[in-house]
């Protein structure tokens, strides 16, 4: 059955979509006005900012996520502590626009995942699939007094898909394009492309993960520097250092990019433990560790290509770069060198933001909820059907 908090306004509302994505750097906060749904929809960024994760909260989250420290308290504790930073977030984003946080209509949150199995594993005797999601919507609800939809991946893997990518829905209503073939390429912890073949319909859209975005450079850069840095900025680090094409080619044999969509990947993957493994290797083929990280920059320029060649049936005109790793120069140059005869470009170069692109997506994603619209992309997640994706808090 099929019911709406929002039915025939179609006035402008005011929201905030908030989104704390694999690098766990910290919660991304945008607030927009936002009216109508489906294709009708039309969004406008007012605002946006990033509230950093101190170096404490950001250790712990990692070590939850790695799926084998924590237990009942330390997942209690730290889903409220990140709901409490979630409104901070909501307040600061309101502040620095100037506008009262009661004017808020709704918040879209998608969370802080902590652990991510869309691939079935044997538990009690049958096979279960699962996704966990962190900080805590009924504390963003009772601070900022409005409704907060959250929780989003669950139903997509209730209805048979990976819960991801869930921002293919929200490229396809906001960047398709009639004369040409578009692709988004996220680069995140984790990339992710969208591809909308031109003229598209939400069922022509097809996405996956492609890969390791900036999550293998970031813990790289980590280590080069003594933990004084949490990423390589603006590629200076890989830019100091020279691709290694026999590292390179071991990287490349990954199983991951020979799997075919749909396809979902991330800390579980391509966290601390292969990192380690990573480094062990290019030691034994005395690969310096800045070197490392070039040939890990080019890597993620690689998996794109790679996604492209293998699972895209119509290439993509033109690739729109979103998500951090769009600030970095040297990885968007090495994408530009894989995809010959492809404009590459950024969302700032259209007039954009990129770093508000997800936050915006999930208060998309939540207006949607909201008017009972389903809001998947079952030809990117594989899910059976469309679902209205998202819990909602009153």
């Amino acid at each position: 059955m099929k019911r709406a908090l929002f039915h025939d306004d179609a006035s402008p509302r005011l929201a905030i979509g908030l989104m704390s994505g694999t690098s766990a750097d910290g919660i991304d906060a945008a607030l927009v006005e936002i009216s109508g749904c489906s294709t009708d929809t039309r969004v406008r960024l007012l605002s946006f900012l990033t509230l950093p994760f101190s170096d404490a909260a950001r250790a712990r989250i990692l070590r939850v996520a790695a799926g084998d420290f924590g237990g009942t308290e330390e997942l209690c504790l730290l889903n409220f502590y990140l709901g409490e930073l979630s409104a901070d977030a909501c307040e600061a984003v309101c502040a620095q626009a100037g506008v009262a946080p009661d004017k808020v209509s709704f918040v879209g949150s998608h969370g802080q995942t902590v652990f991510h199995a869309p691939d079935a594993r044997e538990y009690l005797g049958r096979p279960v699939r699962g996704t966990l999601q962190t900080g805590e919507a009924s504390v963003i609800a009772e601070r900022l007094g409005c409704p907060v939809v959250s929780d989003f991946r669950v139903r997509d893997m209730a209805a048979g898909g990976l819960g991801a990518p869930l921002v293919p829905y929200t490229e396809y209503l906001l960047y398709r394009d009639a004369q040409r073939t578009v692709g988004l390429q996220n680069i995140g912890g984790i990339g992710n492309i969208t591809v909308l073949p031109r003229g598209c319909s939400l069922n022509d859209v097809f996405a996956f993960d492609t890969g390791p975005g900036n999550m293998v450079m970031d813990a790289l850069a980590a280590r080069l520097t003594e933990g004084k840095a949490r990423f390589d900025d603006g590629g200076r680090l890989a830019a100091q250092g020279t691709v290694n094409a026999g590292l390179l080619a071991w990287m490349m044999q990954d199983p991951y990019l020979s799997a075919p969509p749909p396809k979902t990947t991330g800390r579980e993957v391509y966290g601390a433990a292969y990192v380690d493994a990573l480094c062990a290797h290019a030691r034994t083929l005395g690969v310096s560790l800045r070197d490392t990280l070039s040939t890990a920059t080019r890597f993620t320029a690689e998996c794109i290509r790679e996604g492209v060649e293998r699972f895209c049936p119509q290439r993509p005109e033109r690739l729109i770069v979103g998500g951090g790793g769009s600030m970095n120069p040297v990885l968007l140059a090495h994408i530009a060198d894989c995809l010959p005869g492809c404009q590459v470009l950024t969302n700032e170069q259209l007039g954009l933001d990129s770093s508000a692109k997800e936050a915006v997506a999930f208060a998309v994603l939540a207006n949607e909820a909201l008017y009972g619209c389903a809001n998947n992309a079952p030809g990117a997640t594989g899910a059976a059907h469309g679902v209205v994706m998202g819990k909602i808090s009153l």
